[in-house]
């Protein structure tokens, strides 16, 4: 039995889901999200929660595929309410940051500044040298995230580049003169 695929997921109020042609759409205050359904997955929608199972709860693929689409759904669910953000730092001498738009002007010591555009259901917010990625789906906030991070990694040996603002760089020690 799959622990987390049981939990009902709870329907805030304003809060609706539907099924269609395989799909599982659910809209709040904050937008719409659509998710393709597999097709051993049964979801029921009450007016409360949401219950997710599956055909046949001996396979260990299925017993998986329950835990995964009930996460999918949770997200989903707290996604259309609530939001998701992701905050990156941005470290070193003259790095500089700027949103234009929909648009991130990046001055990161390459020999020309970066552009990075921000697909659409995303929005940025620059405050000094932290960027803010919000968005209402989750999978997509990290991957802009992780696509601006690797724009330029952290180094290990003075920090400089963009990193997650919880990240922690194990640092090196460099190289000791001869004595």
């Amino acid at each position: 039995m799959s622990r987390l695929g049981k939990l009902p997921v709870e329907l805030n109020a304003g809060t609706q889901a539907k099924i269609e042609k395989g799909f599982i759409i659910v809209k709040g205050p904050k937008g719409e999200l659509k998710q393709k359904m597999h097709e051993l997955v049964d979801i029921q929608i009450s007016e409360k929660e949401i219950l997710v199972d599956v055909k046949n709860k001996k396979s260990k693929d299925e017993r998986a595929l329950w835990g995964l689409y009930r996460s999918l759904v949770f997200n989903m669910v707290a996604g259309v309410n609530t939001g998701f953000e992701k905050k990156l730092e941005v470290n070193g001498v003259g790095y500089r940051v700027a949103l234009a738009g929909n648009k991130l002007n990046l001055t990161l010591g390459f020999s020309h500044p970066v552009e990075y555009v921000l697909p659409e259901g995303i929005s940025g917010l620059v405050e000094a040298n932290v960027i803010t990625i919000k968005g209402i789906d989750k999978q997509l906030v990290g991957e802009v995230a992780a696509n601006i991070r690797k724009i330029k990694k952290p180094e290990p040996y003075k920090g400089k580049g963009i990193k997650y603002i919880d990240e922690v760089i194990r640092r090196k020690e460099g190289k000791t003169a001869a004595k």
